[in-house]
Order: C-alpha cells, then structure tokens, then sequence
C-alpha cells in the first residue's frame, strides 16, 4: 500500500485524535509469540542486503514480516530466504512484531509509514506481544521530523522509538560491517545494539533521540566536503601530468588522507571496486548525497550556524544532478564535473 503525503506538523495531532474515534481489529495477528519477530520496512539498495544479513543471524525460529511499496522486491526476497512473510500494509508489521525496522528515502515516507503504523492507537490490545515494541529508523531525514515521529510513537504508549541511521554504504550493507549513529535513551541501548550489531560493525551511541541523526548529517556533510576536495585535488595532479595512482598513493600516506581518497578514488582505475572504477555505478548517489547536505544545512540553519562551505558545495552537487550525463552516479563523479581527464571524457561512464 503507498501511502499519501501528510505534513509533518499533523502526525501526532492525528494519531492522538484517533484514540477518542472509532477502532478496527484485524485477525493477522494470530501467531504464537514464543520466538522473536521482526518487521524490516523498506527493501531499497541498502535496507535489502541489511533486511538479508538481519535475517540470515537471527534464529530460524524467528519470525520476519518485510513490506516495500516494490512487490517484486519483496516476493523476490521472500524466495531467497525462509522465514519470511511479505505483508501488504505496514499496519500489519506493527501488529505482528516486537521490533520494526525502518529504511526509507525521505521524511515524508517515514511519517507516512508511521501514521499508518500506529494507527488506529490499539496496537498494545490487537496483538499481545512478550516486550514493548522497539520501531528502530535508520533512515537519514531531518532532525524535526525524526522527533516528531518519535513523539507521536510515545504519546499513543505503542513503543519506543529510537534513530539509527548508518554509514558503510551500499557495500558496507552488503558485508555488515555498517556503522550505526544511534540516538536512544540509555535503557534501550543493549537492546538496540544487539539487533543492530546483526548487520553492522559498530554501533556508537551518541545520545538521546535524535543525537544519531545530529551525528549521522555532521558525518556527512564532511563527506560532501571532503568528497569535492579530493577530486578537485586529483584533477588538478592528473592535470599537470602526474599519474594518478602515484598521486592517491602519496595523499594516502601524508596529511591529506580521507575515505574519498583511499576507499572512494574518483579517478578510474585507481581503486578497482571504487564505483569511478566501474563507470561510476553503485556506491552513494549524487542526489543523495545531496539531500543529505541539504538536510545537515537546515538543522544547522536552526541552530544559529551558517555552514559557509556548504553552500557552495550544495552549488556543486546540484549542477552534477542537473547534468544529463553525469546524473544518478556515485557522488565521487563530481570528479567528472571538474574536467577530469586522465581518460578519454566520460569513457566509461556509459560502458564504452
């Protein structure tokens, strides 16, 4: 079932106005409860590998729900794994589940997700649990609406909520070896981090809700940054003739070291499973690494900060999303956007 946008602001309004009108009770939820289950909401390019590794840990006892607004994702992992029933409405998640994890694109979608969730407020009475229920977000949105979602989650006394976006990447989903920016309070942590570490190396807890989202947007707006550093900085040496392996080489091993430069190279050819090596398919979108900056600008915005270099690198990725040619890759072929010409321009990019 897709869901239709809603505002922010409404979430919580609606969901408490519920709890005076009329209610529904479903019969899904039938099973016994003497195994754990989970829910995984969201089969995108990172939430299905993690939506794989969480499964192929957990006891095959254990029962898992999964929905996508895709059915063919789903049916699709339903065959690749046992255990797992695919549900056509989050709604039926909820009911059946102790812990629901989410991975969801924008906000909108993850309030969306949650109004139908917690709605009607009788998830307590419908489906008779062993503990609270624990909805884990790892989806990166902003910071406003991740407490508003939360807020809404306690308010109707259905679960708790807590925010664990990640970094590692597609790749890093595929080998769960994630790192989890969690924002919980301290009674949750265990909890949480046992779940999380099924699909990730490292779990940091950062704080309170939202303190993994406040985390998760600094780290990636020094990513943006360090990202359009590196291939300004690799176009310039391939520019005056260097190569550009001996170039990565060197910055690896001096000051001006970084993810970008060492596990990212935007220069083909210079770290094989680097997505430049590959046309510049896979890794990190441009669009979104973009909104990602976007929304590390607002929170800032909201605390009284000017981010001074990010408006400008907002510029730059946008001028990338707004170039037919280099639109939909890896952010890395921002390189590409400033000339880079160490190869015949854009060989590759098109798999010629």
């Amino acid at each position: 079932m897709r869901a239709s946008s809603i505002p922010a602001s409404s979430l919580r309004q609606s969901l408490r106005s519920a709890v005076a009108g009329p209610t529904s009770r479903r019969t899904f939820a039938t099973q016994s409860r003497l195994q754990a289950s989970y829910g995984f909401i969201g089969l995108g390019r990172m939430g299905y590998p993690m939506a794989k590794n969480l499964r192929t840990k957990i006891p095959s006892s254990d029962t898992m729900f999964i929905h996508d607004v895709n059915p063919t994702i789903c049916e699709k992992f339903a065959s690749e794994h046992k255990g797992v029933t695919v549900v056509e409405d989050v709604r039926a998640i909820a009911e059946n589940v102790e812990t629901i994890l989410t991975v969801l694109p924008e906000p909108h979608h993850v309030q969306n997700v949650f109004q139908q969730m917690l709605r009607p407020p009788t998830l307590l009475t419908d489906a008779p649990i062993k503990q609270e229920r624990l909805f884990i977000d790892c989806s990166t949105i902003d910071v406003r609406s991740s407490a508003e979602v939360a807020e809404a989650t306690h308010s109707t006394g259905q679960g708790k909520f807590i925010d664990a976006p990640m970094s590692g990447g597609v790749v890093g989903a595929s080998n769960g070896t994630l790192t989890f920016m969690m924002g919980a309070p301290p009674e949750l942590v265990d909890r949480a981090n046992a779940i999380l570490s099924l699909m990730g190396k490292r779990v940091v807890h950062l704080g309170a809700q939202t303190s993994g989202l406040k985390g998760k947007l600094a780290n990636n707006y020094l990513l943006a940054l360090t990202n359009i550093a590196t291939c300004e900085a690799m176009n310039m040496g391939v520019t005056w003739g260097l190569d550009a392996k001996a170039l990565a080489d060197m910055i690896n091993t001096a000051t001006g070291k970084c993810w970008p430069s060492e596990v990212n190279n935007p220069v083909p050819g210079v770290v094989p499973t680097a997505p430049a090596s590959n046309g510049y398919e896979g890794g990190f979108g441009t669009e979104l690494m973009l909104k990602d900056l976007k929304l590390a600008m607002q929170a800032a915005a909201e605390q009284g900060i000017i981010p001074e270099l990010g408006i400008h690198a907002k510029d730059i990725y946008q001028a990338v999303e707004n170039d037919a040619e280099l639109k939909g890759r890896d952010f890395s072929v921002v390189y590409r956007y400033f000339g880079g010409k160490n190869t015949d321009k854009l060989k590759g990019l098109n798999g010629q």
